[in-house]
C-alpha cells in the first residue's frame, strides 16, 4: 500500500461491475439521483461550488440482486481486514455517484467534525474506455507530493479517512463510481 493507498485493479469482477453501473444509469435515467451535499445531519448543506456530483444511497432495502451481490463481496472485504488487520470494522455506507461533464469535488477529507466513525475511505469505478483526456481524476495530496488516480472501470481505491485529503478534479465526460466508507 504504497502512500497509505490501496489500489485493486479489479475488485468487483467485470460482470458484477456492469451490472452495478447498469443500475446507476437506470436510477439516474428515472432521476432518483440527487444533489450531493456536504456535511450530516443539522450540518449538511449543498453548495454547488464545492461538490457537484449526484448520489443515491445503495441500501439493503432495496433487494437488488447487484447491490446485494456488492454487499456480500464487501461483508467478505471487512471480515478479511478485521481478520487480518484488526481493523475494528463494524459497518459500513455506500452511495453510486456520478459526476456529470464539468462536475468535481473540491479537496476535502472524509470525516465529518461531529462523528469519526468514518475509518476507510472505498472508491469503486465503473468507467468503461476511460481516457486521459476525460478528467476526472482522484487527487490525494500527500505531505510531500499529489497522487492523481484515473478513475477506470474496476480499479478500487482504498485509504484512510481521516488522513488524505483528497479531490475529484472536473471531468470532461460522465463520471460514474460506488463510493462509501467503512466504519468503527
Amino acid at each position: 500500500m504504497a502512500d497509505h493507498v490501496g489500489i485493486s485493479e479489479n475488485f468487483l469482477g467485470v460482470a458484477l461491475a456492469a451490472h452495478l453501473k447498469a443500475n446507476l444509469h437506470h436510477l439516474y435515467a428515472d432521476e432518483r439521483m440527487l444533489n450531493a451535499g456536504i456535511g450530516n445531519n443539522t450540518q449538511l448543506q449543498q453548495n454547488q461550488l464545492i461538490r457537484s456530483d449526484k448520489i443515491y444511497w445503495l441500501d439493503p432495502i432495496h433487494h437488488d440482486p447487484h447491490e446485494d451481490a456488492f454487499f456480500v463481496l464487501m461483508d467478505q472485504f471487512v471480515l478479511f481486514l478485521n481478520q487480518s488487520c484488526y481493523t475494528g470494522i463494524t459497518g459500513y455506507e455506500f452511495h453510486y455517484a456520478l459526476y456529470e461533464k464539468g462536475s468535481f469535488y473540491k479537496r476535502h477529507l472524509d470525516q465529518f467534525k461531529s462523528n469519526k466513525s468514518r475509518a476507510f475511505s472505498v472508491i469503486m469505478y465503473l468507467n468503461v474506455d476511460w481516457k486521459a483526456l476525460d478528467g476526472g481524476e482522484l487527487c490525494i495530496y500527500h505531505p510531500d507530493h499529489t497522487q492523481t488516480i484515473a478513475p477506470e472501470d474496476g480499479k478500487c481505491v482504498f485509504f484512510k479517512s481521516d488522513e488524505l485529503e483528497h479531490e475529484v478534479l472536473v471531468t470532461q465526460v460522465p463520471r460514474l463510481s460506488i463510493t462509501g466508507w467503512l466504519k468503527v
